[in-house]
């Protein structure tokens, strides 16, 4: 079982973002399929071949080299999901901002026009980048986390599985492992969330982080940070959950069945680009999934003292649902792509491919008994 022991060491993730290696075109030609079914290659230097660390050279740099799964790779996933997360949310947040408010009191904030035109008349400009640095600093947690542990989860879900079981339910990885980097993601984000909800939504409570966090601390205690962890939790567990395993699923599917070449002869422009698509797809499911959870958080951060209940009655089941949604389709699509080109270009940058591609075929029993 030495074949199967080799592909121990990397598993699901290795074909997620490995270039072809001289192992792996040597199961193709072993296969029969790829490029390198064209050149002869003996089978005993894929099954006995020396057990080596898997490293990715660098597109623009090719001397240097990051190995995978090593704590620089999870270093580098949490310094992009940083940077993607953090600076798509302040960038959206005047549509943030406007979708609050609709959530909060849909009377005065009628639709996305007339909301505009109302923070317009009464803050002016700068009323639109209200609560921007919460928004900056949690988001920019919540993503270091997000994206970092869900690169660990993903790979550590893939060990416990084995590499059969892991290709086959790779969908079932992506979720798995999504929904554990969410969970401690949002330990991150609660406390900025809270303060960030309370600044946009109540003119004249604070001007921003520095002030609004003691005063919200003041009025509602420490724990009152944390009042909306779980319909945070129910908003940003399923939209994460969507928004990897849509992701994965449809880059796969682009790179199957709409580019006519595999994935390492495409130039970097290129894999950006399926990086965009795949990531707005995956944004527009993971708006409409979430958004109920989302006006939660907003009416429990706004309200003091308030609970799931007074929400539901107030807004109704419809409203839960599609109160906002239009405009959060809108930002979160634009925003999941952006995210997606951000943290792809970042791990292009540090010598890492991007994320998502097609999965290899699965070996024939009587190789993997070898």
């Amino acid at each position: 079982m030495v074949l199967a022991e080799n592909s121990r060491g990397s598993l699901i993730p290795s074909f997620l973002y490995a270039p072809p290696s001289p192992r792996s075109l040597a199961a193709e030609g072993m296969l029969g399929t790829g490029p390198a079914a064209a050149t002869p290659f003996p089978v005993s230097m894929a099954v006995a071949g020396k057990r080596r660390s898997f490293m990715v050279p660098s597109p623009s740099e090719r001397g240097r080299k990051i190995e995978m799964y090593s704590p620089a790779f999870y270093a580098a996933g949490a310094a992009g999901g940083s940077l993607s997360c953090g600076l798509t949310h302040m960038a959206l947040t005047p549509l943030d901002l406007v979708k609050c408010n609709m959530q909060i009191d849909p009377s005065k904030y009628k639709n996305i026009t007339s909301g505009f035109g109302v923070l317009l008349k009464e803050q002016g400009v700068r009323g639109f980048f209200r609560g921007w640095v919460p928004t900056l600093l949690g988001y920019s947690a919540q993503g270091a986390c997000k994206y970092g542990f869900y690169e660990f989860f993903k790979k550590y879900y893939s060990d416990i599985a084995g590499p059969e079981y892991a290709l086959k339910y790779k969908t079932l990885i992506y979720l798995a492992g999504s929904a554990s980097a969410e969970v401690i993601a949002d330990v991150a984000l609660c406390p900025f969330e809270a303060v960030k909800v309370r600044v946009q939504t109540q003119p004249g409570f604070a001007r921003g982080l520095s002030d609004g966090l003691p005063k919200f601390v003041k009025s509602e205690g420490t724990l009152g940070l944390y009042k909306g962890i779980v319909p945070l939790w129910g908003r940003q567990i399923p939209y994460t959950m969507m928004k990897f395993a849509s992701y994965e699923t449809t880059v796969e599917l682009i790179y199957k069945h709409a580019i006519p070449r595999p994935k390492d002869q495409c130039s970097t422009s290129l894999q950006l680009g399926v990086s965009s698509v795949g990531g707005y797809i995956a944004g527009v499911f993971c708006a409409t999934v979430s958004h109920p959870a989302d006006n939660l958080v907003s009416f429990l951060n706004n309200a003091k003292g308030a609970t799931v209940g007074d929400a539901v009655k107030k807004l109704g089941l419809w409203g839960l649902f599609t109160r906002g949604l239009p405009l959060r389709i809108v930002m979160i699509g634009t925003l999941t792509a952006a995210q997606w080109v951000i943290y792809d270009a970042f791990k292009v940058s540090v010598g890492l491919p991007t994320t998502g591609g097609v999965a290899p075929a699965a070996a024939p029993a009587e190789l993997a008994k070898a």
